[in-house]
């Protein structure tokens, strides 16, 4: 059939032709059959024809039941991703078991040991429910920022182990590397507290001494069981960079532990999306815009793009709310720019591309 005029194309109707952007990308794919939203992407990006299956009469009228067929999977979805954004799931009860036991290994680790095998089948009980686990959408039901080290610990635990599933990685180092984002940060339980939790900026000498916990975590994990050579140089090295310009030793990315590179992407992301004594959380897109920009020369490069790519790859129609405080639902995202998706608020479509002042503050569902 000729070229259909976009504001005479109706939902239900089919696609036989990918739809192109002017900038060359692949907004639509053949076969695609078309919801009522994708009316609006369309004119968005200023399409002007679309080649159309059939009589589009009768494309409505057999569209819109497969259209009714599809939707409804996705209405789902979006039930069920709004049930686990509530906060009485048993990931979120398994993860305050965790919290507690990381709790208390922080608090007895200078005087016993660590308790390994207790620590080993709790996370493997929390890793059990990672399906439930998305890193932009999971709030944990209570946050305090004196507890951050702990939530850091079991927050970055979840999201190695995701990075190393979406980077290929051995199974077999899967759960290793989530012990190396459970105990990356060990050592600050042989840091001063107070210098943990200053609010004011740290001096010279505090800076190194809290520098320091990275070769107090080394050797507290030193003897441990149960743990291979990775999770100790992930202790050790997760503040190196690629480009030699980190500590303690000031490596240079071929000589930092993969392990120390899955977690030191994992670290960053939520120590700025959580709240600090000196700082209070960010949003994870913004965050996730800072760490592309770090990636150059200080993080893996493949890591960081496999991370945003896989964190940020959220159905059409997830709610979010913006920085102006305004509600909206994510209509398009091009995969080049992951961060900066297309946003439906009521009648008018925000392009966050364009609009840069606007970011993502939080997905509701």
């Amino acid at each position: 059939m000729p070229n259909i005029l976009v504001g005479e194309v109706k939902a239900g109707s089919k696609i036989i032709k990918d739809v192109i952007t002017p900038l060359g990308g692949t907004l639509f794919t053949k076969g695609k059959i078309l919801l009522p939203r994708d009316l609006d992407i369309l004119q968005a990006f200023l399409i002007g024809q679309v080649e159309i299956e059939g009589d589009q009469g009768e494309a409505s009228s057999d569209g819109a039941k497969t259209t009714a067929k599809q939707a409804s999977p996705k209405a789902g979805a979006i039930i069920n991703e709004s049930m686990l954004a509530k906060t009485n799931s048993p990931l979120h009860d398994e993860y305050d078991k965790m919290l507690t036991l990381i709790k208390n290994s922080y608090r007895s680790v200078t005087a016993a040991s660590l308790p390994i095998f207790e620590l080993r089948s709790q996370l493997e009980t929390l890793i059990g429910y990672l399906k439930d686990y998305h890193v932009l959408k999971f709030t944990p039901r209570t946050l305090k920022y004196e507890d951050y080290n702990y939530h850091n610990a079991v927050l970055s635990a979840l999201t190695s182990y995701k990075i190393a599933q979406w980077c290929g990685y051995p199974q077999k180092d899967w759960m290793q590397i989530a012990f190396a984002g459970l105990l990356h940060d060990i050592g600050n339980a042989k840091v001063d507290s107070s210098l943990l939790q200053k609010p004011e900026s740290l001096n010279n000498s505090e800076i190194e001494e809290v520098r320091r916990h990275t070769t107090y975590g080394y050797q507290l994990l030193r003897n441990v069981t149960a743990i291979n050579e990775g999770v100790r140089l992930a202790a050790l090295q997760h503040h190196e960079k690629i480009d030699g310009s980190g500590y303690p030793l000031k490596l240079d990315g071929s000589q930092i532990h993969f392990y120390a590179k899955v977690v030191a992407v994992a670290d960053i992301f939520h120590a700025m999306t959580l709240e600090r004594a000196y700082r209070r959380a960010q949003s994870p897109y913004l965050v996730l815009e800072q760490i592309l920009t770090e990636s150059f020369g200080k993080l893996d490069p493949v890591i960081v793009q496999t991370f945003i790519q896989k964190s940020t790859d959220l159905f059409n129609g997830t709610r979010i709310k913006l920085s102006d405080g305004r509600h909206g639902e994510i209509i398009f995202t091009d995969r080049a720019n992951p961060t900066r998706p297309m946003v439906k608020i009521e009648e008018t479509i925000v392009n966050l591309m364009l609009e840069r002042e606007l970011y993502i503050q939080e997905i509701i569902a």
